[in-house]
Parts: structure tokens; sequence; C-alpha cells
């Protein structure tokens, strides 16, 4: 029986959601997944040493280090039923604090957490101010005023189905260039800049990309329409910096 559910996380913790290989042997950096999956084992054998058949959970996508989760989604297989309840409530008290899960319930076998979702929501967050203030936690502060008229402009050039090679990064297997994103909204509330982006799919750091490039834009008063000769030239040069990943969230994952 094929199980899914919802995983809540903060990432700075973590060397990402994914647990990582190293000459055949997990390395030893904690990860949202080992630690989800560590906790769902000492569930399902009642608390008691480590299960004689391993617990393989799928996410609905990779994110990195540092990046957060409020609609992160993941399916795993077992043979036998579990309360959903029950599974939520013991599996939250053995995660660690910043990790939680919701939402299990079962689903088709040939659902896949990955493969089956049609539409991601992410979420970044920045302080545009020029001095810190004591509460602004991880979140990347630029200095400099910056307009969010001319930054929906340059975002309005990345709507519909585009190669994104511009702002895809090297490390990625996924030979794949191509994706649909459906909005992208950027706003001002206070000195928090919001940026709400909605695709497809998202190449390996993509949206940071994307920030980065509107940063670009902003600091050197570029026009909007420069954002369409990076997306046009498929060059990842072209492109802005990679912000850091301090509040990149992915909010919300759909599926048909």
């Amino acid at each position: 029986m094929r199980y899914v559910f919802s995983t809540q996380y903060v990432g700075k913790n973590y060397a990402g959601s994914q647990i990582q290989f190293e000459n055949g042997k997990e390395r030893e950096f904690p990860t949202i997944q080992g630690e989800i999956e560590k906790a769902i084992r000492t569930f399902l054998n009642g608390g008691k040493g480590h299960l004689h058949r391993d617990i393989k959970t799928v996410f609905s996508g990779r994110t990195d280090r540092g990046v957060n989760a409020l609609g992160q989604v993941v399916h795993f297989d077992y043979d036998k039923d579990i309360v959903a309840s029950d599974f939520i409530y013991h599996v939250n008290e053995i995660l660690p604090d910043d990790i939680s899960i919701s939402d299990l319930r079962k689903v088709p076998d040939d659902f896949h957490a990955q493969k089956s979702a049609i539409r991601r929501w992410y979420r970044f967050e920045f302080i545009n101010r020029r001095y810190k203030q004591a509460f602004d936690g991880d979140l990347m502060r630029v200095k400099y005023e910056v307009n969010t008229e001319r930054m929906q402009k340059s975002l309005n050039y990345l709507l519909g189905e585009h190669d994104f090679s511009s702002f895809k990064s090297s490390g990625t297997l996924n030979p794949s260039k191509v994706c649909i994103l459906y909005s992208a909204d950027i706003r001002k509330d206070g000195d928090k800049v919001i940026l709400d982006i909605e695709g497809n799919r998202f190449l390996y750091n993509m949206v940071r990309t994307i920030v980065g490039t509107l940063l670009k834009i902003e600091g050197h008063n570029l026009e909007p329409e420069y954002m369409k000769s990076v997306l046009e030239a498929k060059d990842r040069r072209k492109a802005g910096q990679t912000v850091r990943p301090e509040g990149l969230t992915l909010m919300r994952v759909e599926y048909p």
C-alpha cells in the first residue's frame, strides 16, 4: 500500500531534504529525509530498534540546505494498515522540533510524489532596509531600495513556457531545461519583499537565480527588459548571482 503525507520544516540545520551518498555510503550530514525515515521506522517498529525491512520515502522535489517547506509532499510504501492519527502524533513526537508532518492518507499505487505533481508554489522573502534589526532572523537584507513595480515588469517576461537554461545551476543531472511559469508576483509588506512564484517544475537553484537577476537589474538600474535578454540568451553567465537559500520556502505542491 502507498501512503502520502505533507511535511513542514525549517531547513537551516540540515544539508538539504535528500539523503546524500558518497562511494555507496550514506553521508553523515543530517537531512530532512533521513530524520523522517528514522522517525517512521521507530514508530512502525514500536520504538524497538531497527526494522528489518527499510522504509524509503520519495519527496515531491529536492530542497537545498537552508530552504524551508510548508507543503512538501512525501510518499512511502508499507504493507499494513496505518491509523493516520496515531502515525501523525507519534512520528511528530519523535521528529526534531524543526520538522513536522501532517495529512497522512492512502493513495493509489501509481501515485508518485514527484512525478505526479503538476504545479509547485515557492515563496522567497528578503528584507529591504539599510540597517539590520534584531528580528530579521536569517533573511537576506538588501540595503539599497528596490522598486517592486519594476521588478514585476521584469518577472512578467518569464511567464509561460520557456527554456530556463540561464537560471539553471550546474549541480543537476536532469537534462530538461523547459519549464512553465504560471505566475510570478512580487510585493512589499513594510520592509519585507515577498515573491510568490508558481510553475509546473523548477530547475536547480532556479528561483534563487531569478531573485539574483532581479537584484542585478535593480542594483545596476537596468531596464526590466534585461530579464528578457537573459532568458533568451540561455546562458547562465548573463543572469545574476544565486542568492542564499534562507528566505526560500516550498509552499505547496498540487496534483491532478
